[in-house]
């Protein structure tokens, strides 16, 4: 049975798109095929993550772009595939996406999606717009990410009074760019800074010989509630930080 993620940022530069990618990768390791879906219209990160984007998700949700159209495969030599659904719009597109209509059709999409894939991801901005309460209301599990510093903690606070005014709750919490000091305190899991960040070298978590491809798997148990099969030698790297 498909299910659907909503990775929900607390405020701007939380990371989510990264995070998104990221885990995406990692659950392709273990088989499962995936969509990552760009919600995030704003920022529209998820399309630096590919070569070219002929079609986008602001097409798909105003102009009936066709589906196969937006959802690009990734090139990662894992057993499930990675497919990413990018938004890339102009500024009158992106007026139309954002509408109450388009937020509905973004929820139908994101459905049809799940037909062909084990998990679909949800890059979500901050609930504040209408594609962002779309994507929380479609979502099996919804999943705060926020930085683990105090502005953090702050942003996830907001974040989850918007979420409760919308009849929804967070069903996990990831605090990203952990240094030695964690901050958010209600975490479920932490993920450590990492030195990679271009897009062009993402993902990373294929990288086993370091301590971010275990908090990324430990990332996907935490928000789908489920268990990823795979090992890691520098596991132990964590202890610690994670702890």
């Amino acid at each position: 049975m498909t299910q659907t993620l909503a990775l929900v940022g607390a405020a701007g530069g939380t990371g989510t798109t990264r995070l998104a990618v990221e885990m995406g990768a990692t659950l392709t390791r273990t088989g499962r095929d995936v969509a990552v879906v760009d919600a995030a219209y704003e920022t529209q990160g998820l399309a630096d993550y590919v070569d070219t984007v002929e079609a986008d998700v602001t097409e798909l949700v105003t102009d009936g772009a066709p589906l196969d159209s937006v959802v690009q495969p990734a090139a990662l030599e894992t057993p499930g595939q990675l497919s990413l659904c990018p938004a890339r719009a102009p500024f009158e597109r992106l007026a139309r996406a954002k509408t109450a209509g388009a937020a509905e059709k973004l929820e139908k999409q994101i459905a049809a999606i799940a037909l062909s894939h084990d998990v679909v991801i949800v890059d979500t901005p901050p609930v504040a717009t209408n594609q962002a309460v779309a994507a929380v209301n479609t979502a099996d599990r919804i999943v705060a990410v926020t930085p683990d510093s105090e502005r953090g903690a702050d942003a996830l606070a907001r974040l989850t009074g918007r979420i409760r005014d919308v009849g929804e709750s967070i069903d996990a919490i990831v605090a990203n760019f952990t240094d030695t000091t964690p901050r958010v305190t209600d975490a479920d899991t932490r993920i450590p800074v990492t030195e990679t960040t271009a897009p062009s070298q993402c993902p990373t978590c294929l990288d086993d010989e370091t301590a971010f491809a275990p908090a990324i798997a430990a990332a996907v148990e935490a928000a789908l509630d489920t268990t990823v099969e795979l090992d890691f030698e520098t596991s132990g790297r964590l202890d610690g930080l994670f702890g």
